[in-house]
Parts: C-alpha cells; sequence; structure tokens
C-alpha cells in the first residue's frame, strides 16, 4: 500500500472519538513558543487531541491546519487539510500527524503565511517547496512518509514549526516582511 493510499484511507472517524471545538490561542502565549513533547500515537488522550483538532480546524474560516500547541497543549502533534485551498497542486486530504519531522526540503520560495494564532498579521517567508515529511498517523504506530509539494509542503512546515515552538514571524526576513491582515478567509 502505498502512503497516498494510507493517508487517504485514513478517516477522523477511526480515531474512535468525537472532538470538541476548543479556544485557539494567541502569541504571545508561551505554549507557542514551547518546543512540544514527542506523543504516544495510541495514547487515548492524544487521540481525543486529535479529534479535536480536526473539528476545530473545520470550524476556523481559512484555516488549513492546526497544531496542538495553539490549542494550548505542548505535544508533537497537528491537523493538515488543504484540500480546498486554490494555491493546492498536490493533496493528501485530512489527516493528523504525530512527531513529524522533515527529511529532505529543497527548492526554497517565498510565500505569503498568515496564522489563526496570529490573527492580524501575514508576512513572507521562505520555505520549501518540494518536502517528504516523516511521521506516524494517530491510532497507529507504523510511521508514514508524505512527499508532497507547493502549498502542502508549506502548511506542513507551518505546523511542524508551531510543534516545535516557532511562529511564522520567527521565520520572516524582518519588520518589511510582516503585514497587517487585510481579511480572514
Amino acid at each position: 500500500m502505498t502512503v497516498t493510499e494510507v493517508i487517504s484511507g485514513w478517516t477522523p472517524s477511526q480515531l474512535g472519538v468525537d472532538g470538541e471545538v476548543l479556544e485557539v490561542v494567541r502569541a504571545p502565549h508561551p505554549v507557542l513558543a514551547t518546543e512540544g513533547a514527542t506523543v504516544d500515537p495510541l495514547d487515548p488522550a492524544m487521540l481525543k487531541l486529535a479529534a479535536d483538532l480536526i473539528v476545530t480546524m473545520r470550524v476556523s474560516p481559512g484555516c488549513v491546519g492546526l497544531a496542538a500547541p495553539q490549542v494550548g497543549v505542548a505535544a508533537q502533534m497537528f491537523a493538515l487539510d488543504v484540500t480546498d485551498h486554490p494555491k493546492t497542486r498536490t493533496s493528501h486530504g485530512v489527516f493528523v500527524l504525530c512527531n513529524a519531522v522533515v527529511v529532505e526540503a529543497s527548492r526554497q520560495e517565498k510565500g505569503r503565511e498568515g496564522c489563526m494564532s496570529v490573527p492580524d498579521f501575514t508576512g513572507d517567508v521562505k520555505r520549501a517547496t518540494r518536502l517528504t515529511v516523516s511521521g506516524v498517523l494517530p491510532g497507529t504506530t507504523e510511521p508514514v512518509t508524505i512527499t508532497t509539494d507547493a502549498f502542502e509542503a508549506r502548511a506542513l512546515q507551518h505546523e511542524i514549526d508551531h510543534c516545535n515552538g516557532k511562529l511564522f514571524l520567527d521565520r520572516v526576513a524582518g519588520a518589511h516582511a510582516v503585514y497587517p491582515r487585510k481579511v480572514y478567509q
């Protein structure tokens, strides 16, 4: 089975628990600057957190990803779904990844990013447009490796940064690359 089949075959219902909408914390909340702890993807509390991340992401306008630190939990877990975003070229659908690490990154390109934890600003951030990431789906123990590009690659790097205590503001070239948000969509 290919990684695309594994991830596209994964659904939030496999978590076996319903999620709840959680409050999204905003900078300068200290959890956003804290490196998340490695998680046990079989831990019932982590399965619940995964379900909560998906539900919270889905009710948030324009949101394509949400990391555990953004809901106040310093953990290496995030939800992602770039399916309906206009800049999406490659999409693996909705998934949650635990303990994700970048395996390979290439073709750096500058792009505009926003964040639910920094709702009033956007910024230009240089990130890889070709990316390979390894992690574990919650409820499993088998590692998966995702290779992607374009917008999904950017979103993955943004969420992995959250898990490592970084915001997009930590990656901009300077104040000249930060802009007031015009509309949250």
